[in-house]
């Protein structure tokens, strides 16, 4: 039978975009050689676990706008200079720092006295001062279906909110903490307590702003221990009161990203650009050595093995060490700002972001099914040089960390997986999160996998994801659910759906 002349049309435009998104052969046996050198070097001098055990010892936590903020900036230009890279620069930029004084929270049966003292720690980006007295209201997980059932209830009163998912759990997928305090202020809350939801008394910090600045209103939070004993207390007494008092500091000063890169060798494919980034700054309740110590400082070790190497990509890559990450992804934004003032943004192809990366066997192509087969082959040269390596893929995008930066410009991004220890996940963002969570061999796992693959990426003969126009950006954020999570974080771009 003949065909409907738009069915022909359609057929060839599907057959065209297939065969646009459909890699080239990888050279094989170019690749497992050098994986074998990559392989053998990080097994034998692999510095990653030392260079962040100095970075824990010497510095400390690394808050961005700190004085250990700014040593951990030079320890890392100082560290990469040391592996005779020749391009290391700062990216300097402005950044509204902020750093914690004082916090307290009292709560008692209204008409009252006699007020308990909670332990408590504030999340960053609360308000300079905050002295705030008002009713508590449970509004369970914090998905926009629990604040819709009290949202009669809340409006002048502090909401109660779990930082995880507790049961019962509506919905599947969380939202982040800011995402979750963004909502309080939409309902009319004055206050927000979160409850962790990790067992052992641990307190979490972390910003509650979803746009980088200072929000109104406070928000802390205290531990799933002292969560349960308050809903104990609120079943027996409805109208508990609470009281937040807070001081902080804020102020405009300077942070700097640290860049090294390594000029693409092909005349052909040197304009194109790889990113492999971190981000190097911590919360400052403990060292960051999970968060995110353990990523940045496998990217320092990949660059050293690159250098130590010689080996020549033929795409340029570049080596970054975010700051401001965890105060609102202010490094990686002010690198996309800075690219397209100079007109360089359409350099860069690809973005690799390793936050809490670790014990690797795998790789997240992050939503772009284009690369999944190309990753998929590389996978399969690495196992043939460690039959260790799962090559585990998955393809699914996320946010929240510094690759959102770039695939809001429609850059195809990726990322590590791998595994943390459920104890050692637990001191995420909290007071033990310190470099004996730290596993050696599980960082030489994340930097030999991951320097294998961004070898095969910056050689590919392309790259099969092409950066997206803005509405194919549009579309692919809807596609990933992605649309009510940029919406909380004021990041949707492109008003109601068409």
């Amino acid at each position: 039978m003949k065909k409907p002349l738009h069915v022909l049309v359609t057929v060839i435009i599907l057959a065209s975009l297939t065969a646009a998104y459909s890699p080239k052969e990888i050279d094989t046996e170019e690749y497992v050689e050098t994986f074998k050198q990559i392989n053998e070097d990080v097994l034998k001098n692999g510095k990653a676990y030392e260079t962040l055990g100095e970075a824990c010892r010497t510095i400390g936590h690394r808050l961005t706008g700190s004085g250990n903020g700014k040593l951990a900036e030079e320890f890392a230009h100082t560290l990469l200079k040391s592996y005779e890279i020749r391009d290391v620069k700062y990216q300097p930029f402005q950044v509204e720092a902020w750093s914690r004084d004082t916090v307290s929270l009292s709560i008692a049966p209204r008409k009252s006295d006699n007020f308990i003292d909670v332990e408590v720690v504030s999340l960053a980006m609360t308000p300079v001062e905050s002295n705030v007295t008002a009713e508590i209201v449970d509004v369970g997980n914090g998905l926009e279906p629990d604040f819709q059932a009290v949202k009669e209830k809340l409006s002048g009163k502090v909401a109660m909110v779990n930082i995880g998912l507790l049961p019962p759990i509506k919905g599947t997928r969380n939202l982040h903490r800011s995402e979750k305090t963004a909502l309080a202020i939409q309902y009319g809350a004055t206050g927000v307590i979160f409850v962790n939801t990790v067992k052992g008394n641990v307190l979490l910090t972390g910003t509650a702003s979803v746009t980088g600045g200072l929000i109104a209103i406070p928000a802390v939070c205290i531990s799933l221990e002292s969560g349960d004993q308050i809903r104990k207390w609120m079943s027996e007494e409805p109208n508990l009161v609470s009281i937040i008092n807070m001081r902080n500091f804020s102020k405009m000063i300077k942070a700097r990203n640290v860049v090294a890169t390594i000029k693409g060798d092909s005349k052909k494919y040197r304009n194109e650009k790889i990113i492999i980034g971190g981000h190097l700054d911590s919360w400052d309740l403990a060292h960051g050595a999970l968060d995110n110590g353990i990523g940045s400082f496998s990217i320092l070790d990949i660059a050293r093995v690159f250098k130590a190497l010689n080996l020549k990509p033929k795409r340029t890559i570049e080596f970054v060490m975010f700051m401001g990450e965890e105060e609102g992804l202010l490094g990686s934004k002010a690198m996309i700002e800075r690219y397209t003032r100079n007109n360089s943004i359409d350099n860069v192809v690809f973005m690799m972001n390793l936050d809490m990366a670790n014990n690797a066997n795998g790789f997240n192509a992050s939503g772009r099914t284009e690369m999944v087969d190309l990753m998929t082959k590389i996978g399969e040269c690495i196992k043939k040089v460690d039959g260790n390596f799962k090559n585990t893929m998955i393809n699914q995008a996320g946010l929240h960390s510094d690759h959102q930066s770039f695939m809001l410009e429609g850059i195809p991004t990726a990322s590590p997986i791998g595994s943390i220890a459920p104890d050692a996940l637990g001191c995420y963002h909290a007071n033990c999160d310190k470099f004996d969570l730290v596993k050696k061999d599980e960082m030489l796992n994340t930097v030999r996998y991951t320097a294998m693959m961004l070898y095969g990426l910056a050689n590919a003969p392309e790259i099969p994801a092409k950066k997206l126009d803005f509405y194919a950006t549009r579309d692919f954020f809807i596609k990933q659910n992605l649309k009510k999570e940029l919406e909380l974080g004021r990041q949707w771009r492109w008003g109601a759906e068409e």
